[in-house]
């Protein structure tokens, strides 16, 4: 959440607005983002407003159970990226995680000062210089690339929620996973300026550049741009 709040205030000081070279969908994403706010503000605004009203230890567990599912492939891409020193620390968050914190339940390993890395498919695919594609906003969903839908694939299959095989017991996991993620963000809106299609944009691309250096963001060139 830090990171993301340092790329939404870069984004409300200095909009990217991005070329059309990689927005040449917009349209058609400006529609699909009509569509997604209407779900939005009729479905999951009310349902994540009514989730919050659970005790705040039901929700921390819940998302550390989340997060803790994400673990695998966060250490597989650690390893397919070349840092086989994150890779196998964040194998170790799992482990500890899914043992001692009774499958998730509870964050052992960040209270014993293991720090959480965000890696994904198409932090991987950016790595191995394959290019993000076009934007394009998937319904129900969001901003992407097509890039980082192909990875967003092999991210699903590589998730243990995946391996469910109660197909309804799946989905209402998957429903409480965006639920959940929905509310997270709840407090974020009072951000939004301007076009919030161009603003959502520039948030998603300023955000992805930073997770796939790292968190390295360079500010300075950041400015420079403008």
């Amino acid at each position: 959440m830090r990171s993301l709040g340092l790329i939404l205030l870069l984004v409300t000081a200095f909009p990217l607005h991005a070329s059309d070279d990689v927005d040449p969908w917009q349209p058609m994403n400006r529609k699909i983002t009509g569509f997604n706010n209407f779900v939005d503000r009729w479905v999951m605004k009310p349902l994540a407003t009514g989730y919050t009203k659970l005790p705040g230890v039901v929700r921390a567990t819940v998302t550390n159970v989340f997060s803790n599912a994400e673990t695998p492939a966060i250490a597989l891409n650690q390893f397919l990226q070349g840092k086989p020193k994150e890779g196998f620390h964040d194998a170790g968050r799992f482990l500890l995680n899914t043992t001692i914190g009774l499958a998730g339940l509870f964050d052992v390993a960040s209270a014993s000062g293991m720090e959480k890395h965000e890696e994904d498919f198409a932090q991987t695919f950016a790595r191995w210089g394959i290019k993000s594609g076009p934007y394009f906003v998937i319904p129900l969903r969001g901003p992407s690339t097509v890039r980082h839908a192909t990875g967003m694939v092999l991210d699903a299959l590589t998730n243990p929620i995946g391996l469910i095989n109660d197909v309804p017991v799946r989905n209402v996991t998957y429903g409480l996973f965006y639920v959940n993620l929905r509310a997270s963000v709840l407090g974020a809106e009072s951000l939004l300026t301007g076009d919030e299609y161009l603003f959502l944009r520039d948030a998603y691309f300023q955000r992805r550049e930073y997770l796939i250096s790292d968190g390295e963001l360079d500010v300075d060139q950041f400015l420079d741009d403008f």
